[in-house]
């Protein structure tokens, strides 16, 4: 623990029911920001607070950003300042490295790097099942990639390893709904997929520009399980599970992590990614945004790829590059984004029989 500095802020306690909740998803044709929810409020002045107080490695201003020429209109960002100051990625030898205490982790955060304490109100039927979502620690990250980057935290004295449990992701999908900003996005990078603290935690951040994988089209994998197919026209192809409500959320956790686990058990590693988006079945269906939550399979990252232009997580797959050079922002194609994702990611008729047996595995 670390002493705590006078007048050191400290997180304020974040109280919400299933009425905070932000229905039907927001898009971006309904004005983005034009009025932010209780927790964008909560969030991003605490957030803008720490930044005045110096507690980040850098200030962020506004970063330049440009949509790359192509059908997949990525999205790119200069971040020079999170590639040169940012704290060095810890090795991760294994899918299943368990928990350092000797290594950085969350329990050294400093009190005034944590802004919020997330708890849903009991009172839904006291729910006492397992499912039940967990309290989230919402703290700064240090390195922000955006304004409001933050860090989502079950209590970090638990010392879990960065394996996503389903009360970690039902509560990451709970906040998700909290805010009313269409480009607030939350995700995880698993072990050896780029996670930089072996500290279970999940991101959140703002991203003011739509993507394309809330809008591409999906095909069935699993229809009774939420369980589809994102393969064209995203930035690296994903197995999609869709929320189109709180009704759904607890499944699409549960159905998530479990596939999650069936990944690592093959040798693979996984990240995830969720933001609103449309039904699967398209526009057209007649309902509205709902959240999509992306699960990649994808090959291991073990020690440090120094020699990349950027690294591979769960921005990136989703189609959000940030960037650490100025020539690499202005030149980067869309092509050459898409082959640096894609030395990543199982060749296609690979990822389509493990799609079948996700799907197995789920409806069993």
């Amino acid at each position: 623990g670390t002493s705590e500095e006078p007048g050191d802020p400290s997180p304020k306690e974040f109280l919400y029911g299933e009425e905070d909740f932000i229905l039907p998803g927001t898009g971006w044709e309904s004005e983005p920001g034009s009025s932010p929810s209780r927790f964008d409020r909560a969030l991003l002045e605490s957030w803008d607070d720490r930044m005045e107080r110096g507690l980040f490695r850098y200030r962020l201003g506004p970063l330049p950003t440009r949509v790359l020429p192509g059908p997949l209109r990525l999205v790119a960002q200069l971040n020079i300042q999170r590639g040169t100051e940012r704290r060095p990625p810890q090795p991760v030898r294994s899918l299943r490295q368990p928990f350092d205490p000797t290594a950085f982790n969350f329990t050294r955060l400093r009190p005034g790097e944590l802004l919020l304490r997330l708890r849903r109100v009991a009172g839904d039927g006291g729910r006492g099942c397992p499912g039940e979502p967990v309290p989230l620690l919402v703290a700064i990250n240090a390195s922000p990639l955006e304004r409001g980057h933050v860090l989502l935290l079950p209590d970090p004295r638990r010392e879990l390893p960065q394996v996503l449990t389903a009360p970690v992701l039902l509560s990451g999908l709970e906040a998700a709904l909290l805010s009313a900003h269409p480009g607030f996005r939350l995700g995880f990078n698993g072990l050896g997929g780029y996670a930089s603290v072996n500290h279970l935690h999940l991101h959140g951040l703002y991203v003011s520009r739509p993507l394309p994988v809330e809008a591409a089209p999906a095909q069935p994998l699993c229809p009774s399980h939420r369980l589809w197919l994102l393969l064209r026209g995203v930035p690296a192809p994903a197995f999609l599970f869709y929320a189109a409500g709180p009704a759904d959320l607890e499944a699409v956790a549960r159905d998530v992590c479990r596939a999650a686990e069936q990944i690592i058990d093959i040798g693979l590693a996984y990240n995830v990614f969720i933001t609103r988006g449309e039904p699967p079945e398209g526009t057209g269906s007649g309902a509205g945004r709902g959240l999509r939550v992306l699960l990649w399979a994808r090959r291991p990252s073990f020690g440090s790829k120094a020699s990349e232009d950027f690294n591979v997580a769960l921005c990136e797959l989703a189609g959000h590059l940030p960037l650490p050079a100025a020539t690499l922002y202005r030149d980067i194609t869309e092509e050459e984004a898409l082959r640096t994702i894609h030395q990543h990611l199982l060749p296609e008729p690979e990822l389509l029989r493990l799609g079948q047996d996700l799907a197995r595995l789920l409806a069993g």
